[in-house]
C-alpha cells in the first residue's frame, strides 16, 4: 500500500492565481490531519499559527520533549493562547497539536486536539494588525519557499526597509505626529544584534502601552558566551509592590552566523495597558543637544531614555572636566553593545551635562543578592582631585566588596546628591537597603533621609578620623584617651551620657561646635547605639577600604581612567571567582563534634565558615560563675583566661 505525504507550507505559503487571491481550494491545505508533515518544528508553528489566525484563536508553544539518548529535541506541543490558568485572560482551553521528529529529520503531527472552551472570532482585531504587516500578494505561480532563507521573507515586511532582511531599529519610520508605529513582534523576527533587539521590544512596548525590562541571559557551556536573552513586561514577577506577574515577554536566541533570532515570545498581558505612556513623551531639547554634540548629530535611544525625566533647575559649579563626557558616552555605548543589562544615566541642567551614573549587568544582579547594606565611598575627596569618582558597593557572601554602581559627582550639593541616590534605587529595580555607610557631610545625610527612608546611615570612620585630627589636636593625650574610653568601651546609653557630659565638663568643651554635632548625632557613628544594626559583618571600629584601592584616586587623568577602571573591577571579580572555587572545591576541617559545625560546613562559604568556627570554638574558653540572684534577676560573672566580664 502506498502511503501519501501531505505537504504543508509555512507562513505566507498559498496558492496563488494571476488575480493575487487564495484558491477557493486553498483552504483545504489549511485543514489540520494527523500525518502533516513539515521540514521543521518552527515551520509547524508558522502552520498552526496561519490556522488559528483563520479560526480566529491564537496560539502559544507549549511543552517541548528531549530525547533520553542525546537529549535533542524529539516533539513539541502548540497549544492555544487561553490554555492554562496562570493569567486571568486563560480559561484551560484544551485544544493543541503535537509534532514528532522522524528518523528522516522531518517532522509530523502525531496528536492534535481541535476543540476549544471558549468563543472564537474569525478575525480577532489583535491578529489583523499583524497581517497588515504580513507580504502582500504577488501574481506568480506556486513557489516552494521553505527552501529560501527565513530572512528574504522579511524583505516584504515594513519595519525599516533594511535590504538585507534584518531588522533596522535605527530606520523605524515615523508618522505625521512623530509617533512611531511598530509592528507586533512574532517568531522568526530576526536582529543584527541582542541590542537592537532590545531597542525594538522597548518602542514597541512604548506604543503598545507597557514597559519593558531586562530579564533572563542563557550562556554557552562551551565558551561562556551568550546565546539567549528574554526581555519582559516591566511588571513581569512580584518583587515589587506594582508588579503582578505579567507573563509577557520576548525571547531572542544567538545564530550560528552572529545574528539574533526571535524563538520564544509571548504578548498576552495581565494588567491594562496605557495608551499614551509618559516614557512616549520627546526627549527633552537639553537631552538632545547634550546627545546630538557628543555623537555626532545622531539621537541615541539609550541615552534619550535615561533623560526623559524632569529637569532640575539650578546652575552651580560642574567638577567634571567637559572632556570627559564625550569619553564615558563612546565606552557606555561601547559596553551597552555587548551587556544589554549595562545602565548610565546623565543629569542634565539647561542643557548642560553634569552627574553621570552607571552600572553593568553584573553589578545590578550583584545589588539583589547583596544590597543590604551599601557603602557610598566618597574618599576621593580625602586631597584634591582631578576626577570627582564615587562608588557604591556592598559585601558579597565571601566577605569582599562587590560594585553596586559608579559616579562622577558635579558638586557635592543635596541636590546632586538626591539625583544620585534615586538614579541609583532606579537602576537597582528600587533596592531599599537596611543600611548605608557614607560620609556625614550635610548634604549626604539630608539626601539619604530623602530617598532611603527609614534606612540606618552610618558615618564613614576616615572622616571621623580625619574630623577629630582638625578639631581635637590642641587637646591633651588624657583627653584623648578619655575620649576613646568613653566611645568605645560604654555598655550602656546611660554610662555613655555620663561620661561624655563629664569629659565636656571636665575640659570645658561647651563651646565646642564639633562635639556638640557629634553628640546629637551620636546614633550615627558611636559604638553602642550601633548594635542592633546590620552592617554585613563591617566592622564598626574598622575604616572601610575603597573598592579600587589605589588604582583610581581622585588624581587619575583622563586618558588613563577607563583602563584603569576596568582593569581594577576585573581584579576585584577575579578574587569572587577564586572564593567561589575554594568553596566548591575546598573543606575545612572539624574542630569539635558539635553537630552544628557539620552542618555549618555543609551550608556557608569557605571564608564564612572559618569565622563561624572561630567563634565556636572561642566559646569553650568562656566560664560563666553567677555572683547574685534577687527574684527574676541574676548577675554573674563571664570569665576567660584573659579576661573578666561582668554579665547581667
Amino acid at each position: 500500500m502506498n502511503s501519501m505525504v501531505v505537504r504543508a507550507y509555512p507562513l505566507g505559503i498559498v496558492h496563488m492565481i494571476n488575480n493575487g487571491n487564495v484558491e477557493n481550494g486553498g483552504e483545504s491545505g489549511m485543514e489540520l490531519a494527523v500525518g502533516l508533515e513539515f521540514d521543521s518544528a518552527d515551520e509547524a508553528r508558522e502552520f498552526y499559527g496561519q490556522y488559528a489566525t483563520r479560526f480566529g484563536f491564537r496560539i502559544r508553544t507549549g511543552q517541548l520533549y528531549r530525547s533520553r539518548t542525546d537529549g535533542s529535541v524529539s516533539s513539541r506541543r502548540f497549544v492555544c493562547s487561553k490554555e492554562g490558568f496562570q493569567l486571568n485572560s486563560r480559561t484551560g482551553c484544551p485544544a493543541f497539536i503535537r509534532v514528532q521528529r522522524r528518523d528522516s529529520g522531518k517532522w509530523v503531527i502525531d496528536q492534535i486536539q481541535k476543540d476549544h472552551n471558549h468563543e472564537l472570532g474569525l478575525e480577532e482585531e489583535s491578529q489583523s494588525s499583524t497581517l497588515q504587516q504580513r507580504p502582500p500578494s504577488v501574481t506568480k505561480p506556486l513557489v516552494d519557499m521553505s527552501r529560501r532563507p527565513k530572512a528574504k521573507l522579511l524583505e516584504k515586511i515594513d519595519f525599516g526597509g533594511s535590504s538585507s532582511g534584518i531588522i533596522c531599529f535605527k530606520r523605524q519610520r515615523r508618522g505625521g505626529d512623530g509617533r512611531q508605529y511598530i509592528a507586533e513582534p512574532y517568531s522568526g523576527l530576526e536582529f543584527n544584534t541582542a541590542n537592537e533587539a532590545y531597542q525594538y521590544y522597548q518602542a514597541y512596548g512604548e506604543s503598545a502601552g507597557f514597559r519593558v525590562r531586562i530579564g533572563q541571559l542563557f550562556r554557552s557551556k562551551n565558551d561562556g558566551s551568550i546565546t539567549s536573552r528574554r526581555f519582559v513586561c516591566s511588571k513581569e514577577g512580584f518583587q515589587h509592590p506594582s508588579r503582578v506577574g505579567c507573563g509577557a515577554f520576548m525571547r531572542i536566541k544567538r545564530k550560528d552566523c552572529g545574528s539574533w533570532i526571535v524563538d520564544r515570545l509571548n504578548i498576552d498581558h495581565n494588567h491594562d495597558l496605557e495608551v499614551q505612556m509618559v516614557c512616549q513623551k520627546k526627549i527633552s531639547t537639553a537631552s538632545k543637544k547634550f546627545i546630538e554634540e557628543e555623537a555626532g548629530g545622531a539621537v541615541s535611544m539609550d541615552l534619550g531614555e535615561m533623560n526623559k525625566g524632569k529637569l532640575i533647575k539650578r546652575s552651580k559649579e560642574n567638577k567634571i572636566g567637559t572632556d570627559w563626557y564625550s569619553l564615558l558616552l563612546q565606552y557606555f555605548q561601547a559596553k551597552q553593545a555587548e551587556d544589554t543589562g549595562f545602565f548610565y544615566s546623565v543629569e542634565v541642567d539647561n542643557g548642560n551635562c553634569r552627574s553621570v551614573f552607571w552600572a553593568d549587568g553584573r553589578s545590578r544582579f550583584s545589588c539583589s543578592q547583596f544590597g543590604d547594606v551599601i557603602i557610598f565611598d566618597t574618599s576621593y575627596r580625602k586631597s584634591n582631585y582631578v576626577v570627582p569618582f564615587a562608588t557604591f558597593f556592598g559585601i558579597n557572601h565571601h566577605k569582599q566588596p562587590v560594585l553596586l554602581g559608579s559616579a562622577l559627582i558635579a558638586n557635592e550639593s543635596k541636590e546632586s546628591f538626591t539625583w544620585l541616590f534615586q538614579t541609583w534605587r532606579r537602576a537597582m529595580s528600587w533596592c531599599h537597603p537596611k543600611s548605608v555607610i557614607a560620609d556625614q557631610d550635610m548634604a549626604i545625610q539630608r539626601a539619604i533621609a530623602e530617598v532611603f527612608h527609614g534606612t540606618h546611615h552610618r558615618f564613614s570612620l576616615w572622616q571621623i578620623r580625619a574630623k577629630e585630627r582638625e578639631n581635637l589636636q590642641s587637646m591633651p593625650t588624657e583627653f584623648r584617651y578619655e575620649y576613646e574610653k568613653c566611645i568605645h568601651q560604654s555598655q550602656t546609653t546611660v554610662e555613655f551620657n555620663t561620661t561624655w557630659n563629664s569629659l565636656i565638663n571636665k575640659y570645658n568643651l561647651k563651646d565646642n561646635g564639633w562635639l556638640k554635632h557629634m553628640y546629637e548625632k551620636r546614633e550615627n557613628w558611636v559604638p553602642l547605639y550601633l548594635r542592633g544594626k546590620f552592617f554585613a559583618g563591617i566592622p564598626i571600629s574598622e575604616s572601610v577600604e575603597s573598592f579600587f584601592g589605589t588604582q583610581i584616586d581622585g588624581q587619575t587623568p583622563l586618558r588613563e581612567f577607563i583602563s584603569r577602571f576596568e582593569q581594577g573591577l576585573e581584579q576585584r571579580r577575579e578574587e569572587e571567582r577564586k572564593e567561589d572555587f575554594n568553596s566548591f572545591n575546598l573543606q575545612a576541617f572539624l574542630q569539635t563534634k558539635e553537630l552544628i559545625e557539620e552542618q555549618c560546613r555543609r551550608l556557608y562559604t569557605f571564608t564564612i565558615f572559618k569565622i563561624f568556627q572561630e567563634e565556636l570554638r572561642r566559646s569553650y574558653s568562656y566560664i560563666a560563675m553567677k555572683t547574685y540572684e534577687e527574684g527574676n534577676i541574676s548577675r554573674g560573672t563571664l570569665q576567660t583566661c584573659l579576661e573578666s566580664v561582668q554579665i547581667v
